[in-house]
Formats: C-alpha cells, sequence, structure tokens
C-alpha cells in the first residue's frame, strides 16, 4: 500500500531528539502555558513575519477566537468559501454568525476575489480567505476590497505554513492569520494544536484573554472568554520542528513537480496550476479529471491510497441546510466537488512510490483510451 500520508518517515530519524523534548518538558515542572509555548509563539510569529503569536488547542479555535477578537458576533456575516474542510464555518458558526460564500476559481481552487465585492453587505464583518492545498489567495485585490468597506481580514493558513504571496508569508497579509499544526499539515504536531498571528498589539491581548477564560490576572475574568490553550508538550515538539519548514516545503515542492513533469499530457488530467507570484507548499497534491472516480478506484485496487477534498462542498452539507443554498449555486465548487482527487504526498514519499502512482495513472487512462 503506498499510503496518502503518514509521518512515521519523519519520526523513526528524529525519535530519540522527539522524545528527549518530550523529555524535558516533562522534567520542567510546567506543563501549561509556560516557557515552551512562548518560545514556540515568538519563532513562529518570526517566521510569518509579523510580531506575536497566540498558541491555542487547534486550528479551528485560532480562528473561532480570531473571529471573536475582531469583533465578530451572533447574527454578522462572514465572506469565505465553501470550498475548504468544514472547521472555517464551524469557527463562523460558533460566534453565531452567518457564512456568506463565494465561488473559487475552477484553476486554482481558490477564492474568486472577483466575486467578493457583490458578497458584502450592512451585515458583513470579516472576510476569511482559504489558502487552500498550500496556495495564498490573490490577497492584493481582496485587501483593497476589505480596505475599501473597513472589513478585516482573518486568513486561514491551516494548509499554507511556510507559502508565500508575492513575497510576504501567509497570515501576515491580513489582519490576523490563523494556523494548524494538525499531524498532516506542513508543520505537524504530534495531536492537535493552533496558532493565530498578528502585528496589531490590541488583538493580540485580546486572543490571550479569549485562549484562558478572557483573564489577565489569575482567577479574575475581564470578559467571557473560554479554555483553549497550545499544550506545552506539542509546542516544544513544534519548535524543535520549526527549522525544517522550509525543507519540508521544498521536499513536497519536489514531489509535486516530478508529479507534474511525469503527468503532463496524460488523459483529461488537470493539474495544479501554481501562480507565478505565489510559493505554493503543496499540503495536497490535487489533479482534476472527470473520470475521477473510476480512476480512484483503479488506484485503490492498485494499492494506492489517494484523498477527495472535498467530496461535498460545506454549503450542500445536511448539517448546514439552514444557510438556505441549494445545488447550483456555487458552480465551480459544485463541479470540483466531482473531479478532484489528491495524489499521495509527503516529504518521505519515495521516487520508486512516485513511480508507482504515475505509472498507475498512466496505464488507467491506457486502458480507457484502447
Amino acid at each position: 500500500m503506498i499510503r496518502y500520508w503518514q509521518y512515521l518517515h519523519e519520526y523513526e530519524p528524529l525519535r530519540k531528539e522527539i522524545l528527549a523534548v518530550v523529555d524535558r518538558v516533562f522534567s520542567s515542572g510546567n506543563l501549561i502555558l509556560g516557557s515552551e509555548v512562548a518560545a514556540f509563539e515568538k519563532n513562529f510569529a518570526g517566521l510569518c513575519g509579523v510580531a506575536c503569536g497566540v498558541g491555542v488547542n487547534s486550528g479551528t479555535d485560532a480562528l473561532f477566537l480570531s473571529l471573536r477578537a475582531l469583533g465578530v458576533s451572533s447574527g454578522d456575516e462572514v465572506i469565505t468559501v465553501a470550498n475548504t474542510a468544514v472547521p472555517t464555518i464551524a469557527a463562523i458558526r460558533a460566534t453565531g454568525a452567518l457564512p456568506v460564500f463565494v465561488d473559487v476559481e475552477p484553476d486554482t481552487f481558490l477564492m474568486n476575489v472577483s466575486q467578493v465585492d457583490a458578497a458584502v453587505t450592512e451585515k458583513t464583518r470579516c472576510i476569511i480567505p482559504v489558502h487552500l492545498f498550500g496556495q495564498p489567495v490573490d490577497m492584493d485585490p481582496l485587501c483593497e476590497i476589505a480596505n475599501r468597506n473597513s472589513l478585516p481580514v482573518l486568513e486561514d493558513c491551516a494548509q499554507a505554513t511556510g507559502a508565500r504571496y508575492r513575497g510576504k508569508a501567509a497570515g501576515s497579509i491580513g489582519d490576523i492569520g490563523a494556523f494548524s499544526f494538525y499531524p498532516t499539515k506542513v508543520l505537524g504536531a504530534y495531536g492537535d494544536a493552533g496558532m493565530a498571528v498578528t502585528s496589531r498589539p490590541e488583538l493580540h491581548a485580546h486572543l490571550r484573554r479569549l485562549r484562558f477564560y478572557g483573564m489577565e490576572g489569575a482567577y479574575y475574568a475581564e470578559e467571557e472568554g473560554y479554555n483553549s490553550r497550545l499544550d506545552e508538550v506539542q509546542a516544544a515538539i513544534l519548535n524543535f520542528l520549526l527549522p525544517r519548514v522550509k525543507e519540508y516545503g521544498l521536499l513536497r515542492q519536489a514531489v509535486a513537480a516530478d508529479y507534474s513533469a511525469a503527468l503532463a499530457g496524460v488523459g483529461d488530467l488537470e493539474l495544479p496550476l501554481v501562480r507565478p507570484d505565489r510559493t505554493h507548499q503543496f499540503y495536497a497534491y490535487t489533479i482534476k479529471t472527470a473520470q475521477r472516480d473510476g480512476l480512484r478506484q483503479y488506484l485503490q485496487d492498485h494499492g494506492i491510497e489517494t484523498r477527495i477534498n472535498y467530496p461535498v462542498p460545506v454549503h450542500l452539507m445536511r448539517g448546514y441546510n439552514f444557510l438556505g443554498y441549494k445545488p447550483g449555486a456555487l458552480p465551480v465548487t459544485e463541479m470540483l466537488a466531482e473531479r478532484i482527487l489528491s495524489l499521495p504526498l509527503y516529504p518521505g514519499l519515495s521516487e520508486d512510490s512516485i513511480a508507482c502512482v504515475v505509472m498507475t495513472i498512466k496505464n488507467f487512462f491506457a486502458a480507457r483510451k484502447s
């Protein structure tokens, strides 16, 4: 079996060092919001080119607490996309606000910024661009729209750690950047973890209060808050792995380049498009084909695991029927859900495995052609 993703390729050579990091934390006598979290917050903010970071327990909470810090509440509207993971929308709903969806570009799968202006209403309080699969949204025109309408921008960077847009790091362009360190991510923890980054001091202070019951001192809440603390152990592991982000990104890009070179012109495949002004971290290598379901089954029959990110757009899920969207509301998003397929990709994927995936795909299309 060629797995879609696995972490053992990373863990095995670093096992002794990672276990030493864990032992250091356990031996420190401080397990909650200590020096490990503070060090990782500082260093990760530096990677993103911003002033401050606030470690939280997940990427979902990074979005939720950021929305709360930006003043989003019940009855407000937040413009985003349905071509995303459920957590983006769950975070919006946790504030009581309603998501308002715009469609995506058919070639990058990213927010179609040209549709955002028309989606702004008097109830709009925030815009969330999702840097899907590791490539940033077209941020300059989006920020122009946001500034014109006095709206904050919250970047969903869950899949885009280390990505860049016109020289700027993902997460540094809007008012806040929200990151996930779920194990599959470009920088992955050994459990759940997240971070919100910003260069605005008032947002930094607000986020720190919100993650710890609204407190600034012991046993006194300045406002209603939550329990969303980044664990010392996960922070220490992430800080240990942080210097490898560039290497991990280059390895992912190399796998993607191998796929693209070998699969060019095969069948009706449309390969990932990387805009020339951006750095794509390839959290996922996602192809598009009208024969997606048959290809996926063929790959599975030959021992190759794949993913569909995402098989049902959020606006058509039963859990979000109350939003009132019907089939056809977001035609590009809905078309992609029927045609996209993500191939195995992680830094330790071997050349032999890449070649096997490529050959199996070629064999599938050759059989259909004959």
